[in-house]
């Protein structure tokens, strides 16, 4: 299936989020990472900063850099007006107001624009999408997964959440994937016991774990596989 550019909304996290999100130690920084469906994020160029390994994928990497900027120029203004409408629905924190969310989103994409032409050189930046990756089996010790699975459950099924932590778990000793709520609404996602039921079934050690992270109203959980 071709991705269409205009059916993209890119909106990225920073290295300090993913830590919070994900509850990475100092020595998990240190593992070979593959970053699934990372978007426009800046964790890539902020760990290959710091000496990190870290592999992202993601069907957006078909797109050249000025593309992707000219996409997020046209969503951005959308995105921010939908949180200011919204403002409930978030924990305002570290975070304290929807300008400041927009600056820490655009200081993170910003970051990954500028790194991305030379991430791309470097296979840093993999085009590709779950449930199938162009990786061996075990060639990661973490595969990390952001706001997509459980996310979007209103248009992924069951099934495709099945498949994709398991093409994940194929390819990454350890799977994390934040949060395990429905976007927007706060409510856990109707897809999780009955892919923590599926996952279990197959052998999987399946756990929820609470992060020291939430800026989504009951956004602070994320589903630990092994």
């Amino acid at each position: 299936m071709t991705l269409k550019l205009e059916n993209v909304v890119p909106w990225g996290r920073c290295f300090d989020e993913y830590v919070k999100m994900f509850n990475l130690m100092s020595d998990e920084l240190k593992l070979n990472i593959l970053d699934c469906a990372g978007g426009p994020s800046s964790f890539n160029a902020e760990m290959t900063q710091l000496g990190g390994k870290v592999i992202s994928c993601d069907p957006i990497y078909q797109f050249n850099t000025e593309e992707i900027q000219s996409r997020i120029q046209q969503t951005y203004s959308t995105i921010i007006e939908g949180v200011k409408a919204t403002p409930d629905k978030f924990v305002w924190g570290d975070i304290s107001s929807p300008d400041e969310l927009g600056e820490a989103r655009m200081a993170a994409m910003n970051n990954f624009l500028a790194d991305y032409p030379q991430g791309i050189l470097q296979n840093r930046y993999v085009k590709s999408e779950l449930p199938n990756l162009p990786f061996t089996d075990g060639e990661f010790d973490l595969g990390l997964c952001a706001n997509f699975l459980f996310t979007y459950s209103n248009i992924l099924s069951t099934d495709f959440h099945v498949s994709s932590i398991v093409e994940m778990k194929r390819v990454a000793s350890v799977v994390r994937v934040f949060p395990v709520v429905t976007q927007f609404s706060g409510e856990t996602s109707p897809h999780l016991q009955a892919v923590i039921n599926q996952l279990s079934y197959r052998g999987l050690q399946v756990e929820v774990r609470k992060v020291d992270y939430e800026f989504q109203k009951g956004g602070n959980q994320m589903l630990w596989v092994r």
